[in-house]
């Protein structure tokens, strides 16, 4: 078979959905017999299309530990025979022997941190000469044929059930790059009229849903599970347009979390490619949407469903404080050995934290904590203090440059308590500069009579916090903004704090002070104006109001201990 060389295979765009059904398996419309080698699972059942998805992720499990224990046994063989002072021979005599090399398609599903020797990145196509000269085998692993023979020379090949299917090779390297290198390596071999593949019992309903769908551009099985094996089916053997239409199939059924956490949990080869993006996009927002308050429940959840809650800007907590000290505890929880709950964060959780809206109290406890890298928790903590260095234009900035980013360092979630940014000085008196930026729509949903608390933070040893209110004003005649000063509960401890209020105005948009005053505080008491502004709330919120700047109420509390 010739094929033009800038001719490329399916890449998975919807303009290749030829249907070709009537050519499946047709001798007729085929130039290439498929055969393929069925082995007994070790497991020795085989996937029920009923299954659920717990059922399914047991048995991919299951299969997948049988497997790495195989693999583990190659190797142990490999460094044997590596040993031998005959291994020239050995392998040359085996070579000689052996009529065809079989394209192994059961390989290991291939997790993060675990590699694989003698595995190549992609599938490889190695046609060898075949003595008999009637048929081409294959090795997808790439590892050589003494290694296989030995490895599976105590299987009962008594079990082994094979099927010939007549094949199209220009439909099969139309839709997979797997077979396209296959047919046009430009070597004798290639227009050979038989490859051999061998399978597990479990792959084979999935490879001949996948080889249908080649032709047809359909699947006849579509549940869950049964979409789960094609899929796993199309990414061994490359086929993008099939990868695309379970992906499609998958995210139009309804999501649980059950279902999520199996996505995420996919083959790290599947998670990567661009056609299951959406489903596991999908999936990130289900469990981002579901677990919006993290609880006890949240706890419970595997690695990938935390990532997933983590990256969410919607998060209802109190505060960034409050995320580190969960990611902690979660890591505490799952990796009690110290050296793999470091290698967790440090790899995996701590870039979901967004060090920056931290409090500084807080960072403090970053540099001492024994669960981070010293390097790794000085480098956070140090690119969140030049943050909060930074002017506030070059803050914008940085935060509209992660807009689409993968993982965001600069920009707030939907925090309970504001943060705020603070200003001390000790001396000649103990002082704090307190600044409070609050959206336009965060202002106006406190209407009619909500709350926004900021921060707390700290003056004279003593916990302060900011909170704007919707509220009626003196007479009660309108509704209007307000903002307050309260201590926290600590103790009977009593001083005096001359407080000011200000807030950026149009024109000029400098601080302009609204109201001063000073107060003995005690723990749990506040003080401040019903009407900061001295106008109803419908002027306050306007378009036109001289308050909001770029869409941003900015507020400056000063406070100074009397003395």
């Amino acid at each position: 078979m010739s094929m033009e060389s800038g001719a490329l295979p399916d890449t998975g765009s919807p303009e290749s959905s030829s249907d070709f059904a009537f050519a499946f398996n047709d001798v007729n419309f085929s130039d290439r017999v498929l055969r393929i080698e069925i082995l007994p699972d070790t497991t020795g059942s085989k996937p029920d299309p009923d299954d659920s998805l717990a059922d399914w992720a047991r048995n991919r499990k299951r299969r997948r530990d049988d497997q790495l224990s195989n693999a583990d046994d190659l190797r142990s063989f490999i460094l044997s025979v590596l040993n031998m002072d005959d291994t020239l021979r050995i392998l040359t005599e085996r070579t000689e022997q052996r009529e065809e090399q079989i394209l192994n398609c059961n390989m290991p599903d291939l997790e993060d941190g675990v590699t694989y020797e003698n595995q190549e990145e992609e599938a490889v196509a190695m046609v060898e000469e075949s003595h008999v000269g009637a048929e081409t085998t294959i090795n997808q692993s790439g590892h050589e044929a003494a290694q296989g023979s030995e490895a599976s020379s105590s299987m009962d090949y008594s079990e082994v059930q094979v099927k010939t299917i007549h094949i199209s090779s220009p439909i099969l390297a139309a839709k997979s790059p797997f077979f396209y290198k296959l047919f046009s390596n430009g070597m004798r071999e290639s227009e050979q009229r038989h490859v051999t593949l061998r399978i597990q019992a479990s792959e084979e309903a999935a490879l001949m849903d996948l080889l249908n769908f080649m032709y047809s551009n359909t699947l006849p099985r579509t549940t869950p599970t049964a979409l789960l094996d094609v899929l796993m089916a199309a990414d061994k053997f490359e086929v993008a347009s099939c990868m695309r239409y379970c992906s499609r199939l998958l995210r139009n059924l309804p999501m649980t979390c059950e279902s999520a956490l199996l996505y995420l949990d996919l083959p790290s080869t599947i998670l990567m490619a661009d056609t299951v993006q959406p489903l596991t996009d999908a999936a990130k927002q289900f469990l981002a949407a579901r677990f919006k308050d993290i609880s006890k429940k949240v706890l419970n959840l595997p690695l990938a469903g935390i990532e997933a809650v983590l990256f969410s800007d919607d998060l209802q907590v109190a505060s960034e404080d409050a995320v580190y000290d969960f990611v902690l505890k979660w890591a505490r929880m799952h990796y009690p050995k110290l050296e793999e709950r470091r290698e967790i964060l440090s790899t995996r959780l701590l870039r979901f934290v967004r060090f920056p809206c931290m409090t500084c109290r807080k960072l403090k406890k970053v540099l001492t904590c024994s669960d981070i890298e010293p390097e790794l928790a000085s480098k956070v903590v140090l690119d969140a203090l030049f943050f909060k260095a930074e002017a506030p234009y070059r803050q914008r900035s940085l935060v509209a440059e992660e807009a689409n980013a993968s993982f965001r360092r600069f920009v707030e979630r939907a925090y309970k308590y504001r943060p705020v940014k603070v200003v001390e000085f000790e001396s000649p008196r103990q002082q704090c500069i307190v600044y409070l930026d609050l959206r336009r729509e965060e202002c106006a949903q406190l209407f009619p009579a909500g709350r926004v608390y900021s921060q707390a933070f700290h003056l004279g040893g003593q916990g302060f916090f900011l909170s704007g209110h919707c509220n009626m004003d003196q007479q009660s005649s309108f509704h209007c903004f307000g903002l307050f000063l309260g201590m926290q509960e600590k103790g009977s401890v009593a001083f005096t704090v001359d407080y000011e209020f200000a807030s950026r105005t149009k024109p000029s948009e400098d601080f302009v002070s609204k109201y001063k005053g000073n107060y003995t505080f005690t723990g749990g008491k506040a003080v401040g104006y019903r009407n900061l502004f001295g106008v109803p709330w419908t002027a306050f919120i306007a378009d036109d109001s001289p308050y909001f700047i770029n869409g941003i109420l900015h507020l400056r509390a000063e406070l100074t201990i009397k003395k």
